[in-house]
This record gives structure tokens, sequence and C-alpha cells, in this order.
């Protein structure tokens, strides 16, 4: 295909310096290298949190999360149009990267400056302005032909959203005496400044949020949600990679390997791949908005669900580690809480994703929905037992929620998966041509 057509079979030109994604266009090594940074902003996510472990620092963390969340999105919706490995998005993408990682590194002083040095709050303001211009110049370069509306939706809100930031960053602390009354009024502005961004999503029109290409759309969410269940991994080892090594760190360790598995299986096992084909057979203005709300929006609260299970698990060496504490040592709330809150988060974010994406397998939509309600409902006795016991409540609904899901779902998984399978292979059954 030329590069001067778009995907999908349209007459539309393309710029010089861009290639469209087509139908058979997969992730490019430059997306996931954009990605990796995300791994480091989640794991600075969990850091802002922890160093504040209240309902301010957790009102905090998830703010930060829907800003950075946001901005991903903005990128992957480029990146459905124009291929990200080739030309000016290859460059745009280069610059980005290295941005979004100063917007990662003063994740922790985007309220709070750090004493020394330049300052917080202003740097990650300024980040994310300097992170949407490049996203504005880059997706006015490759639509020619924007409409009024279109530019509005993205020139006013990326604007308001980035003078909301900088006046959290700088106005509190001259109009307020009182640190409570600053925190609020930061809080105020981040809350704005988040609802700006994802209202302006249900203003764009559908044809100017087309998805020309549902598994490069479909593949480019899985990843970054591997990415974040990965975090979630890397914070139990973090947490405990400074004590010595005993039974109950490996036990923990092995529980949180479980706990990370029952939510990759939730998400991969067959959702996935039902989301997938939904998008492949909506009409191109119903695939927009079908992207926009399961993908766009719903993945927020499932990523956010890992987030606060990460927390929980970061915490979880130091109350298991023989030397430190005592063996039957309690989890403080606010651990319980995230590892049980964040999975019940996790599975509702879910449920409402194939309720909104998908008529292809519900049968495993009632076991998911009771498994977060049960979640919720063991947290009071989780509190009641030791913090290795309470983790090992915690895997064993996970592993009976897939159990579970095995019988219910078998015949929709084979033939989910045998269709994803004919999808895949070319004429006679062979495997189809390389991705363009």
């Amino acid at each position: 295909m030329r590069a001067g057509h778009q995907a999908g079979g349209g007459s539309a030109r393309l710029p010089a310096g861009l290639r469209p994604v087509t139908a058979l266009t997969r992730v490019t090594t430059a997306e996931l290298f954009f990605d990796l940074v995300f791994v480091f902003a989640f794991i600075q996510v969990t850091s802002l949190v922890t160093e504040n472990p209240s309902a301010l620092g957790l009102a905090r963390g998830l703010l930060v999360l829907a800003v950075l969340w946001w901005s991903w999105s903005l990128f992957a919706w480029l990146g459905n149009r124009i291929r990200a490995n080739y030309g000016i998005t290859r460059l745009v993408l280069l610059a980005a990267t290295p941005i979004m990682f100063v917007l990662a590194a003063t994740i922790r002083e985007a309220f709070d400056d750090f004493p020394g040095g330049l300052d917080g709050p202003v740097v990650f303001a300024a980040g994310y302005t300097a992170l949407r211009l490049l996203h504005l110049a880059l997706h006015w370069y490759a639509t020619p032909g924007m409409t009024a509306r279109a530019a509005l939706a993205l020139v006013v809100p990326m604007v308001g959203a980035a003078v909301l930031l900088f006046a959290a960053a700088v106005a509190p602390q001259h109009v307020f005496d009182r640190p409570r009354a600053v925190d609020l009024a930061q809080l105020g502005c981040w809350v704005l400044a988040v609802l700006v961004d994802y209202s302006a999503g249900l203003a764009l029109p559908a044809r100017d949020r087309q998805v020309f290409a549902a598994r490069h759309w479909t593949e480019r969410h899985g990843l970054i949600m591997i990415a974040a269940i990965g975090e979630a991994l890397i914070a139990i080892g973090l947490g405990g990679s400074d004590l010595a090594t005993s039974w109950e760190l490996i036990g923990a360790s092995v529980l949180a390997v479980v706990v990370a598995g029952a939510l990759e299986w939730t998400y991969f096992d067959v959702a996935a791949l039902a989301g997938e084909q939904s998008m492949q057979q909506a009409t191109p203005e119903h695939r927009a908005t079908l992207a926009r709300d399961a993908y766009s929006y719903l993945h927020l609260p499932m990523i956010a669900g890992i987030i606060l299970l990460a927390l929980g698990l970061k915490k979880m060496p130091a109350f298991v580690d023989p030397t430190l504490r005592h063996p039957n040592t309690r989890l403080p709330s606010l651990g319980v809480w995230s590892l049980y809150g964040g999975a019940a988060l996790f599975l509702l974010g879910h449920v409402a994703f194939q309720l909104r994406i998908t008529h292809l397998i519900r049968t495993i939509i009632r076991p998911r929905l009771v498994t977060a309600l049960l979640l919720v409902a063991l947290v009071p006795a989780a509190m009641m037992l030791p913090a290795l016991w309470a983790l090992g409540l915690l895997a064993a609904s996970g592993l009976g929620l897939v159990l579970v899901e095995i019988v219910v779902a078998d015949g929709q998984r084979r033939r989910l998966r045998e269709s994803a399978q004919a999808e895949e292979s070319g004429p006679g059954g062979e495997p189809a041509g390389p991705t363009s």
C-alpha cells in the first residue's frame, strides 16, 4: 500500500513522511519503546501513594495515573492511523519518549516539591504541556482536512488542562495559608484537568477518531496491560530486595505471582479475543465509539486496580519477614484494602469492559462480578489474618475464579480461538502474509 492512501481503502492522502496503518499492521518497536516508560511511571505512582499512605495520597496517585493514561491514549489513537516506526511519526515518538520519562521521574514531586533543584510540580506541568504539544503538532500534520470542531476538541482541552496543572503547581501556596486548604485546592485543579481531558473525548466526532486496525488497537492495549501487571510483580520484588531470603518471603512471592497470573488470565484468556473480534466486526463509526468507551475509558479502572494491588504487594515483604515482624503480624488497613480493593476494581472494570465491547462471551461476567463482590466482603476477615494468610486468601479467590471460568466458558473459549486462528490463516489454512 502506498503512503499516500489511508488504511481501509479511503482515497484521502497522507502528507509526506507518513505511512498509514493497515489491517495487518502490528505494534511496532517504536511504540514498545515509548510504552516501556510507563513501567517506570506505574512504579512511580505506587511510590507516590506509599510515601503518603492516606486518602490524600491515594487521590493524588489516581489523578496522576489518569493524566498519564490520557496522554498515552492520545498517542495510541494517532498510532492506529499512521505508522509509528516510519518517518516523521518515529521522530516525534522518539522526542516524546524522554519527555514522558521526565514526567514519570517527577511524579513523586507532582504535588509537593522536594527541597533543592527545580520546582517539581512546575516541571511536571511543563512536561505534560510539551507532550501534548508534540501530539497536537503530529495530529494536525497527519490530518490535512481536520474540521474546526475537531481542532477545537484537541486544542481547548489541552490548553485548559495545562493551565489547571500550572495553577495547581503555583497558585494554592500563594492563596492559602493552611496546608489542608493548599492540598484541597491542588486536588480541585487536578480533578478539573482530568474532567476537561476526558470530557473532550466525548465531544470529538466519530469520523475524526477512526480506528483503522482493530488488531493493532487491541494488541497495543494488551501490551500496556501486561506492563501494568508486571509492575505488580516488580513491586513485591522491590519490597523484598533488601531482606534476607526466608520461607515466608518465598511464599509471598509465589502467591503474588499467582494473583498476577489470575489477573492476566482474566484479561487475556478469552475476553481479549472477544474484544478484538467485536472491534473487527463493527462498522467504522461504531468501532470508534467502542474503542473510546471500552479501551480509552474503561481500561483506566483496570489499570488503577492493578496499581492498587501493587501498592499492597509492595508492603507485603516487610510484614512477612520473620526477622522484622512476628509471623502473625497483620497488614494495615490500607494494605488490605489495596490488595482486595485493587483486585475487585480490576474485575469490576473488566466486567464493564465486557458489557460495553462484546456479546460474544457473557457466561464469564457473572463469576467475575460475584468474585469482585466477594473480595470486598472478605476485607474484614483479611484484616484479622496474618499478612501471608491474607495474601493466600486473595490468591485462592483468583484461582477459584479461573477454575470456574474454565468450566462455564469452555465451549465459547474453543469457538473464539478457532475463529481467531481462522482469521490469522491465509487461503488453505496457511499463515497470512507478512504485515505491512
